[in-house]
């Protein structure tokens, strides 16, 4: 079982997660906390598989409760995934400096939240699409690039690809080339290892420096 804790100051919140957390088959909600000082001593004592921290947050903020809990200084660091309504690019570069293991926007739906919990048990970080397609955007001018065939990928990887580039979730996806969310993992896990990525931040990366989505 995937073993979370919240941290977020209001309490609707907290209780909308943790009915999320609670309805999936392999998670459950050990603990919750209502500001930053919480967090972190909940955390230390419960000692979750994945903290969900707000960033805005009274006592301490959910970005200095990350630095203590994940940053490069923690003693035992945890994984932590960011949930927050504000999706400013500093709070987004900061959080993934100091060790969060996924930066969410707090519409972005259950089936993110779940998939980033997952996500960061596996070592993988998920980013929300939206912030994903803005901060890629503002890449320098891409190379010629070459040809993504000379990758391996085949046809339906690269739909797979060119959709994960335009941030869409395995499920979106799913729908859209309709194949099951298995088989959408399937191709994913087939494409990290053709093009050496180590998450789908860094598929959409060379999706979007080849100029392969507008």
């Amino acid at each position: 079982m995937i073993r979370v804790l919240v941290a977020d100051d209001q309490a609707m919140v907290r209780t909308g997660f943790g009915m999320i957390i609670d309805a999936q088959p392999d998670m459950t909600l050990v603990g919750e906390a209502a500001d930053g000082v919480e967090a972190v001593e909940a955390a230390r004592r419960l000692r979750p598989d994945v903290v969900l921290l707000d960033i805005r947050m009274p006592r301490l903020d959910g970005l200095a409760a990350l630095r203590l809990l994940a940053g490069p200084e923690a003693p035992d660091p945890l994984r932590v995934v960011v949930v927050t309504t504000f999706d400013l690019d500093e709070y987004v570069h900061r959080a993934l400096r100091d060790g969060a293991c996924g930066f969410l926007l707090k519409d972005s739906g259950p089936a993110l939240l779940v998939e980033a919990l997952r996500a960061a048990v596996a070592g993988d970080a998920l980013i929300s699409p939206s912030i994903t397609v803005r901060l890629l955007r503002r890449l320098s001018p891409p190379p010629a690039g070459g040809d993504p065939a000379q990758t391996g990928l085949s046809p339906r990887e690269l739909e797979v690809v060119r959709l994960v580039a335009r941030g869409a979730t395995n499920a979106e996806i799913a729908a859209r080339l309709f194949i099951t969310v298995g088989t959408v993992k399937t191709h994913l896990g087939s494409v990290q290892t053709k093009l050496v990525a180590r998450n789908r931040v860094e598929i959409a990366a060379w999706a979007w420096e080849r100029r392969l989505v507008g």
